[in-house]
């Protein structure tokens, strides 16, 4: 059994930063893509970033040149780095992890709340 465990979560004033981290166990085998989702209150779940086996990313345009994805292979693991945080990145983030075999695997998630 697959479990994803996020963690970094927290409350940040505008401007600040945040790092989340989601770290995986279980039996993966080959993963496609791991990503970062996030759910606003009263909003659907959307992408923020996304990092493919290759090493390359896709972000949200609400979201780039402002958050970084990253990975260790080693330990399944992936990161976002959060920077100049805003009150509309407020929302519940995520992890994912999609397998070449089509598995599809959801952390329980990690509030995130930007205020002053």
């Amino acid at each position: 059994q697959v479990q994803l465990v996020e963690s970094g979560g927290g409350l940040v004033q505008p401007g600040g930063s945040l790092r989340l981290s989601c770290v995986a166990s279980g039996s993966i085998f080959s993963i496609f893509a791991m990503g970062w989702y996030r759910q606003a209150p009263g909003k659907q779940r959307e992408l923020a970033a996304e990092i493919f086996s290759t090493g390359s990313t896709n972000y949200a345009e609400s979201v780039k040149n402002r958050f970084t994805i990253s990975k260790d292979n080693t330990k399944n693991a992936v990161f976002l780095q959060m920077n100049s945080l805003k009150p509309e990145d407020t929302a519940v983030y995520y992890c994912n992890i999609f397998e070449r075999d089509g598995m599809n695997y959801w952390g329980k998630g990690t509030l995130v709340t930007v205020s002053s």
